[in-house]
């Protein structure tokens, strides 16, 4: 048996901080633009419709506006008057019509109750509120291409649209407790999801029996979006780092590598492992499993606040490279030297993590895509990791015939690389795993609490007695996690 729902961590309690929200961004603001006053605006996203049908397409709320409004609602909008500290939102009339195929939607006074806001109107209110003299007229902040046609701002004195997403994603990427909160039960709906697919994973025939039952076990925890689309990789397509098929064969394939999370309220989380479809692994995926084991846990080991990322970034790397020279992968005596050469990144091509929040690949990481080294071109988070944030530790090894076999025939590169030795490693795929880490001051905590090890896997997949099973060790975990999360001793 599973994890029940009501054995799983319970979300954070109260509302969203919102209105916290709005004063941290409105502080950043004032220390732009000098002023303390003016009026942020932001509009939910819109529903739209499905081309040629009359059903809505999905929908997904703008992150920006959900920041200040803690509010899922499509067609709504949030006006924050700096001065006044006081926040509004606007969200959509009942409409008589739409009750009969729809039921009641939220109402003023409900929202009230619901949201940290002070006060709520009915959206068709949003001109007369920024046209009435108690609002504050002197600047009105808001987000270029995300201004609906009837708004008007003829009452302000400026309007800037140059400010208001750089301040919100600056703000966004340290978190506050609720925010982690949310971010941790993803977590521990994703851990969950992911132990329910090692433990099936022997009977499935195809890849997307196994994304089915990651996503059920999701949703019938509560986690009813998807962070992003699942990757559901069996075999050598383990080494397409965003692989989207999810539909093929299990036969006559060794490992299954799956990159899958939930969404919950608005926030993220991202997991991935690696694990036999046998039962045990190879001697090679064993191998190139205890290399990436070995480099995550030692970026681990690095994380706090003030760490430069680059620097953990490049220790992945020379984890690597020890453990590829031990098997015979990479060759030469200078270890140095073939750092340099950046032969790693054949087999470690991607960034070891990024930010983690409302989006997966979340805002304020400052990536430098233009970087024309390649070991740091990929990185998605650049600079000091600040206490607060959540970041992802996913360090990984890859046999992707489409970056290996060129660099065979670059001198640059082939000269490291004895190719005898490693075609015995092809089979393998590729090996990835992942984990949510909240920085602190003097540490960090693993908000993901699913099987890592191979021992744990192994046990769980295969149905082995243990003194502590794998499915007890995640329950540990979790509420291991839960009790640090409060400061509390194990």
């Amino acid at each position: 048996m599973g994890l029940a729902n009501h054995e799983l961590p319970p979300p954070p309690e109260g509302k969203y901080p919102a209105k916290d929200h709005a004063r941290k961004v409105a502080h950043f603001i004032r220390d732009d633009a000098k002023n303390g006053e003016g009026v942020i605006y932001l509009e939910a996203q819109k529903t739209h419709m499905v081309e040629d049908d009359d059903q809505a397409q999905h929908f997904r709320q703008r992150r920006f506006f959900y920041y200040l409004s803690g509010c899922s609602l499509p067609d709504s909008y949030v006006c924050y008057d700096m001065k006044k500290d006081h926040l509004t939102l606007f969200i959509p009339a009942v409409d008589p019509e739409d009750v009969i195929w729809s039921g009641m939607p939220l109402t003023p006074k409900e929202a009230m109750e619901k949201y940290d806001i002070d006060d709520c109107q009915t959206s068709d209110k949003v001109n007369s509120y920024l046209a009435s003299p108690e609002t504050s007229h002197s600047t009105v902040y808001a987000i270029p291409k995300q201004i609906a046609d009837h708004i008007t701002f003829l009452s302000f004195e400026n309007k800037n649209l140059d400010t208001l997403r750089s301040a919100i994603e600056t703000c966004r990427v340290v978190k506050d407790d609720f925010e982690v909160g949310l971010i941790r039960h993803a977590n521990a709906i994703t851990s969950h999801a992911h132990t329910e697919v090692m433990k099936m994973v022997k009977e499935a025939r195809n890849e997307r029996e196994l994304m089915g039952t990651f996503i059920g076990a999701c949703i019938s925890n509560g986690g009813r979006e998807q962070a992003y689309g699942c990757i559901c990789a069996s075999g050598t397509n383990a080494a397409t780092l965003h692989y989207v098929h999810n539909d093929l064969s299990l036969s006559n394939k060794y490992n299954l590598l799956i990159d899958a999370g939930c969404e919950y309220e608005c926030y993220c989380s991202d997991v991935t492992r690696t694990y036999p479809l046998r039962g045990s692994f190879t001697k090679e995926s064993k191998q190139i499993y205890d290399i990436v084991d070995e480099m995550q846990t030692q970026c681990m080991s690095m994380l706090k606040a003030g760490v430069r990322w680059e620097d953990v970034h490049a220790r992945a790397h020379e984890v690597a490279i020890d453990g590829l020279r031990r098997l015979g992968i990479l060759k030469g005596s200078d270890k140095k030297e073939i750092f340099d050469s950046r032969v790693s990144t054949i087999f470690f091509p991607h960034g070891l993590g990024h930010y983690l929040g409302m989006d997966t690949h979340d805002c304020g990481g400052n990536a430098n895509y233009e970087d024309p080294d390649p070991m740091f071109k990929y990185l998605r988070v650049r600079g000091r990791l600040p206490a607060g944030s959540v970041v992802t530790n996913e360090p990984g090894i890859y046999f992707c015939r489409f970056i290996i076999e060129p660099a065979l025939k670059d001198e640059k590169y082939a000269k490291y690389i004895d190719k005898t030795v490693l075609d015995k490693y092809w089979d393998v795929g590729g090996v990835r795993i992942e984990d949510d880490i909240w920085i602190k001051e003097d540490g960090y905590e693993n908000l993901t609490t699913a099987p890592r090890t191979w021992e744990e896997v192994e046990a769980l997949i295969n149905g082995w007695e243990r003194d502590v099973s794998a499915e007890e060790s995640l329950g540990r975990r979790l509420a291991e996690s839960v009790l640090q999360g409060m400061n509390l001793k194990f």
